[in-house]
């Protein structure tokens, strides 16, 4: 290889790795830009145009949020309650129709896959405004049990179908020993079904509580004014202005979802994503 082949390779080399640099400092600017933002607003005492950086830094507002007669500990108690109760509302579905349709040979398996999708087939907001006039008619606007019914009408999807996968991929051959060994069909299911089973509805859980955490436009149309959770309590915030209180409510809905999707990852194993809508 001659001496100009050598440096033209040379400089296709460095040119490849300067263009995946810049591609990976674009991809980290995206992702941790604005997460360095919200850090910057939840700890800025002042911050005043054109100053590009807080000229204050302080504790203040962060001891406003976790005053206990504040507003945000009170809505962060909502949030946990209402997602914590959507949680067992879609499992007490999810675990019988995931063992059926995970399990069973039924006919019309794809089509009632498809009904659990519906609710996420349309726009949020018609459907919300609609669900909201129905709600009202039924006294059920404006209270936790409604909010909950329109959380859990999104968190069924999720529920449903990882618990479906879950329940597909538990090994048959293991069921039919324990039957050989004398168990029959519901102590089989409580003691080897159900155990193998249980990370991906234990995932598929913790799926339904973030999104019912982090849900925003059914609460607002069903839950206001009487119900008030942690993302109403950012909206109001950041449209009256008060970005440190928005910035701090939006880190302390952050730390749940990081920490949840740390253990999703766990508990999805890849036999069970693979297993998802056969």
């Amino acid at each position: 290889m001659s001496a100009a082949a050598h440096g033209e390779t040379r400089a296709v080399r460095i040119g490849k790795m300067l263009l995946r640099a810049a591609l990976l400092g674009l991809f980290a600017f995206f992702i941790f830009g604005p997460l360095l933002n919200l850090l910057l607003w939840a700890f800025a005492e002042r911050w005043y145009f054109p100053n590009k950086l807080p000229s204050q830094y302080g504790f203040t507002f962060w001891e406003r949020v976790f005053n206990p007669r504040g507003n945000a500990m009170a809505s962060l108690v909502t949030s946990v309650g209402i997602a914590v109760t959507t949680v067992i509302v879609c499992l007490a579905i999810a675990v019988p129709a995931g063992l059926a349709l995970g399990r069973l040979q039924l006919r019309w398996r794809a089509a009632i896959m498809l009904v659990f999708l519906l609710p996420s087939a349309f726009p949020n907001l018609p459907v919300y405004v609609n669900i909201a006039r129905v709600f009202y008619e039924l006294k059920l606007a404006g209270t936790v049990p409604g909010v909950v019914l329109v959380h859990a009408a999104h968190g069924l999807v999720l529920a449903v179908w990882i618990s479906a996968a879950a329940f597909a991929s538990v090994d048959k051959a293991l069921e039919e020993a324990a039957r050989n060994l004398g168990a029959g069909a519901w102590r089989c299911f409580l003691t080897v079904t159900l155990p193998l089973a249980a990370p991906g509805i234990i995932a598929g859980g913790i799926f339904v509580f973030l999104e019912s955490l982090d849900e925003f436009t059914g609460t607002f149309f069903v839950g206001v004014p009487d119900v008030q959770t942690l993302p109403l309590l950012m909206f109001n915030a950041s449209m009256g202005g008060n970005y440190q209180i928005a910035s701090i409510t939006a880190l302390l809905l952050l730390v749940p979802s990081v920490g949840f999707m740390l253990l999703v990852e766990r508990f999805l194993k890849p036999n069970v994503m693979a297993t998802l809508g056969r």
